[in-house]
């Protein structure tokens, strides 16, 4: 199984977690012929699982991210009802964050609703939005939740990645204040480093 090195991630949720950092170090090294940065960069072990399957189509270590992620909720110990995955922000034959959550489900036999939360409008992508004031203004009623499913009941919200907490922010003040979930606590696979 892969090491697991958990981070408390900030935000409204009662509880969160990212299982470990997604970068250990990056290290420019100058730039390329085409005057683009070059950087070496070392990843924790689910950094580099993660980095595959989303970025490169390799599903191989799903089970290990899967087995790596059930055995932190077991530990953890939390009521959970069920599993929300986050809504995926570009189209993919195979969307990652819900072959994750789906095998984290089965794995610990709560439901998932991939269904249960759903755009109410386009935004664009937030990785090249760095101002998280601007990344919440973007998000802000951009997500529509079935209230009857989540209603008074204790709900994981599921990422891959933690970036600045903006989308999950906006997806837990949705499922507390419209669809009045009982409590909400999040966990993403890997969290960005924090620049110091």
């Amino acid at each position: 199984m892969a090491k697991i090195n958990p981070v408390l991630i900030p935000g409204r949720w009662r509880e969160g977690y990212a299982l470990d950092v997604h970068t250990v170090s990056s290290m420019y090294l100058g730039d390329d012929e085409y005057g683009h940065p070059i950087y070496d960069t070392k990843r924790s072990e689910l950094g580099e699982l993660l980095l595959r399957l989303k970025y490169r189509a390799d599903f191989s270590g799903v089970d290990e991210l899967v087995e790596a992620a059930a055995g932190f909720l077991r530990q953890w110990n939390r009521e959970i009802d069920l599993i929300l995955p986050v809504p995926p922000t570009r189209p993919r034959p195979q969307q990652p964050v819900l072959a994750l959550a789906q095998g984290i489900g089965t794995s610990l036999s709560i439901p998932v609703r991939p269904d249960c939360i759903s755009k109410s409008k386009q935004i664009p992508e937030l990785k090249d939005v760095h101002e998280f004031h601007r990344r919440s203004e973007l998000l802000r009623g951009a997500h529509f939740i079935e209230q009857s499913v989540v209603e008074n009941r204790n709900v994981l919200l599921f990422d891959d990645l933690f970036r600045s907490g903006a989308t999950l922010n906006a997806i837990t003040s949705t499922l507390y204040d419209q669809s009045r979930a009982a409590n909400v606590y999040a966990l993403t696979i890997t969290r960005t480093r924090i620049k110091s």
